[in-house]
């Protein structure tokens, strides 16, 4: 219960949904109601399968790859880059939704990237959920604790985001805009400070060994 509790919080801190709602915001400023729903669904469900994944399989798969949480957390911030700076303009990046006619062209679908990968399933979740499976020792019942836990703060996330549209119609376009450019500078800071994070954990853990 203790560890099931713990493991809650810890995720809850991490994923922050409130801090998501504003990013939600102002990259789903163009679309309608019925089609800002689906892709929350979208990046939630997706969001849940990724950590999960990682919650079951994610030391083997790591392990085999040759790859560290340290090279997820550069990489997501790289990408995460390349979404802020059209923002800081008040622009639509190539990586937000598309024009109705060009919705069927592969990797332009925001519920994947960067609402699900990597703003609610990102490095921090992803280094989260593989601690705590660490600290679960392979006990299932600990494992359950971490997988539940994680389905309720995707819940809480699904929650949040979901009542941010009443945000949208309050602010209006100028708002949004205004929100947009702001946003694009913290999401801007929030990708230099996971390539931050992904140098300083990769060194110190050279140093360690």
């Amino acid at each position: 219960m203790r560890f099931g509790l713990a493991a809650f919080v810890t995720l809850l801190v991490v994923v922050d949904p409130p801090g998501v709602v504003p990013i939600f915001v102002a990259l789903t400023k163009d679309e309608t109601a019925a089609r800002r729903r689906a892709i929350l669904s979208r990046a939630v469900l997706i969001a849940f399968g990724v950590a999960l994944f990682f919650l079951i399989a994610g030391r083997a798969v790591l392990s085999y790859l040759g790859v560290s949480v340290h090279a997820f957390a550069i990489s997501g911030g790289i990408l995460l880059f390349a979404t802020a700076m059209p923002m800081l303009f008040g622009q639509r990046g190539g990586l937000q939704a598309p024009e109705e006619k060009e919705r069927g062209v592969a990797g332009q679908d925001i519920s994947v990237f960067p609402l699900a990968v990597p703003m609610l399933s990102g490095p921090g979740v992803i280094a989260t959920t593989l601690l705590l499976t660490s600290q679960a020792g392979g006990e299932l019942r600990r494992l359950g604790a971490i997988a539940i836990a994680l389905a309720l703060v995707f819940s809480v996330a699904f929650v949040s985001l979901y009542l941010s549209a009443r945000i949208i119609s309050r602010l209006g376009e100028g708002g949004i805009n205004i929100a947009t450019r702001v946003m694009g500078i913290v999401l801007a800071a929030l990708a230099v400070q996971y390539v931050l994070n992904g140098i300083t954990g990769y060194y110190s853990a050279v140093l360690a060994r």
